[in-house]
């Protein structure tokens, strides 16, 4: 069969990956045509587009850009005519995604959505329209069920996606364990050059507060060194390190986080961390009158408690993380915290192999 996969960032990439081994092994005889990255790629799609060409992020860069957008969406619609695929699975991505669902529908093509847009969170009145254009909806989160029953909408549970990447790369790398005379704090500023400048500089003034901690950047990959270093130069307990994110987040104390993904891997991980948020004045305030939900980050969220310090634009100071940060590095309170992450995992490891659960979904459909 045919299959066309739409996903539009780091993560959608990571978990297109997943999805598309799966679907391999479910059917031998699969074609995967994907806008995506390299991971995608790698298991096995031919790639139409690169996330990095799309990305935008923020109310007002999105705004900026819209044409540019509105041009990909142009050429995605006409690659997909020319297909001609049996099914098109959207991954998250909703900007892009409920347009491209909608233009799918349209045409006769079955739809399925792996990952839900986060409209319990802001637009909740999308619902109306994936209802009408997505023929089912595969969600990771499970609040999600919930959520879309109130809109007579039954969903389907597959399990969070992560849980079994980071157990899989737990079990491979047991050696990896945080060192004992130094700590050491990750630094997690994003992937996209607009939101680490905005946050890696704040986060590096609080490291001069700590001269015996060992601060460790994961530099994305799709970034020169050179970006962070006219950023880190002064900087003498900071160190880059290249797409070993998950062998930095074991060996680390406590970490500082952007927004988004990467918290939930962060705490999967059980490091206790700082939420960093920091977007342009015009994304914000709009963000503020649009956004219903009380935390940004997804941990806060699925356990339904601030467990985790979320820093938002203009509280997001040198002063506050270093207060911050000095309280999760204190031994008594960095164990009172990882309990907490504890009970994150045990609430989402249930699920199973998300990826091979969405994947059967999918073939079999």
């Amino acid at each position: 069969m045919k299959y066309y996969l739409i996903s539009g960032e780091a993560s959608g990439d990571l978990h297109g990956s997943n999805l598309i081994k799966e679907i391999h092994k479910q059917d031998p005889q699969a074609q995967i045509r994907c806008w995506g990255g390299d991971l995608m790629q790698a298991a096995g799609a031919e790639l139409v587009s690169h996330y990095k060409e799309r990305a935008f992020m923020g109310f007002l860069e999105v705004a900026m850009n819209i044409r540019t957008i509105l041009g990909f969406m142009k050429t995605c619609k006409k690659d997909l005519l020319a297909y001609k695929p049996d099914i098109v699975v959207l991954i998250d991505y909703p900007g892009f995604n409920i347009p491209m669902a909608q233009f799918a529908k349209k045409h006769g093509f079955k739809t399925i959505f792996y990952i839900s847009p986060q409209v319990w969170a802001w637009k909740e009145g999308r619902v109306k329209t994936i209802r009408e254009v997505v023929d089912k909806m595969l969600v990771i989160l499970p609040f999600e069920v919930d959520f879309y029953k109130k809109w007579n909408y039954e969903v389907i549970y597959v399990g969070h996606p992560l849980v079994q990447v980071i157990e899989e790369f737990k079990a491979d790398n047991t050696a990896l364990r945080p060192p004992t005379s130094v700590r050491s704090v990750a630094l997690l500023p994003g992937s996209r050059p607009q939101e680490i400048k905005k946050k890696l500089p704040i986060m590096l003034k609080a490291t001069q507060h700590f001269p015996d901690v060992q601060f460790r950047i994961a530099q994305a990959p799709s970034l020169e060194r050179s970006f962070y270093e006219s950023m880190t130069a002064q900087y003498p307990n900071v160190e880059l390190i290249q797409g070993k994110t998950y062998e930095l987040l074991m060996q680390s104390h406590a970490a500082l986080v952007t927004s988004g993904t990467a918290t939930l891997e962060t705490a999967l991980f059980g490091v206790p961390e700082v939420v960093c948020y920091k977007g342009s004045a015009v994304s914000h305030e709009i963000a503020k009158r649009l956004i219903k939900v009380k935390y940004i980050s997804l941990v806060n969220l699925i356990l339904d408690k601030p467990t985790v310090k979320e820093l938002i634009q203009h509280d997001l100071t040198p002063e506050n993380i270093t207060t911050e940060l000095k309280r999760l590095l204190d031994p008594a309170q960095n164990v009172i915290v990882k309990k907490d992450l504890a009970e994150l995992w045990d609430i989402l490891s249930p699920g199973g192999a998300a990826s091979a659960n969405a994947a059967k979904i999918i073939v079999e459909y």
